[in-house]
């Protein structure tokens, strides 16, 4: 469901649009009818019922809002629509707080790579689970084939078997020179897609591969959002053409599980919810007790043990960044 699909007006007669880049106190909203940016901040308080977000407005909401007659060409936002979903990772800044980065979302594609730098499989499945926690179908794509040897091929191909029968495609590509673009292209096709990676994934490389008059679209948005602002990292929504956009995420490596208490993790491990009700224990953890369908799934090969390694990591809170 991308923007185009919304009326470009709400049901009060206000302007519609939706939010491609929030920098805290103002929002960049680009107006469904003539896709004009407008400056916007938030009428009052906005609270989100049962949760408790650092930001009540993220990149991908779709939001009504009044343009003021005096004062920096700025508008009002008075309503947010509903989230279809919304994808979020530890506030930063306020303890026991969410940050909400998009909203909206048709599906993630996670960049990752297997050298130069490697990967690691805990913050791949990381990701994996907050995607499943909110329903956001995932496709990897493994960059920087270009580096390959033979034996990098190989391993590439094990890896994304691994996580193919799961229910994970993936795709190959190497931004630098090309190679993949236009299939990674196909994908984004009349989507709105949350592009995301740690630091030295070529994540911005793919970025410009795809959307080669990137300059042009971002200095339009900047022009609105670092005015008076201290920009930092933000999330920001990109058009690729008309129906197609792709939310770039930068700082994933603060992505952290959150709203998901342990006793339920396993739930977002497709191969752990296929055993579900197979352990002795009805409350099994899947760590020591007697009679575990999952560790007897691991021990026989059934299920990976990098991602039983990952999950015991997500168990215990350990932090895992590359």
């Amino acid at each position: 469901m991308t923007p185009e699909t919304f009326p470009p007006t709400g049901p009060t007669g206000l302007l519609r649009g939706i939010v491609v880049k929030s920098t805290g106190s103002w929002y960049v909203v680009r107006g469904l009818a003539t896709g004009e940016l407008y400056r916007c901040r938030l009428r009052g308080k906005f609270k989100i019922k049962g949760l408790k977000a650092s930001n009540p407005l993220a990149v991908g909401d779709i939001v009504d809002f009044t343009v003021e007659a005096q004062g920096e060409g700025a508008a009002v936002i008075s309503h947010i629509t509903p989230r279809r979903n919304y994808i979020v990772r530890r506030s930063v800044h306020k303890t026991g707080h969410v940050h909400i980065v998009a909203a909206n979302i048709d599906q993630a594609l996670l960049v990752v790579t297997l050298v130069s730098p490697a990967t690691s499989f805990g913050f791949i499945d990381r990701f994996l689970v907050t995607a499943e926690a909110y329903h956001i179908p995932v496709t990897l794509l493994f960059n920087k084939t270009d580096l390959y040897d033979a034996d990098g091929f190989e391993y590439q191909a094990e890896i994304a078997g691994m996580y193919a029968s799961l229910g994970y495609p993936s795709r190959t590509c190497a931004a630098t020179t090309g190679e993949g673009v236009p299939e990674i292209d196909h994908l984004l096709d009349g989507k709105v897609s949350l592009l995301a990676g740690h630091s030295g994934v070529g994540k911005s490389t793919l970025i410009n591969a795809l959307v080669p008059d990137l300059d042009l679209k971002t200095a339009e948005i900047s022009e609105f959002s670092d005015k008076g602002v201290h920009t930092t990292t933000f999330a920001e929504m990109l058009v690729v053409r008309p129906g197609t956009f792709i939310i770039d995420t930068p700082g994933i490596k603060e992505l952290g599980l959150v709203e998901i208490p342990p006793t339920e993790l396993a739930g977002y491990f497709p191969e752990f919810r296929a055993l579900l009700g197979q352990c002795r224990y009805h409350n099994c953890q899947h760590t020591h007790e007697p009679g575990c369908a999952v560790r007897d799934a691991v021990d026989q090969g059934r299920i990976a043990l990098p991602r039983y390694d990952s999950y015991i990591s997500m168990l215990a809170g350990e932090d895992n960044r590359h």
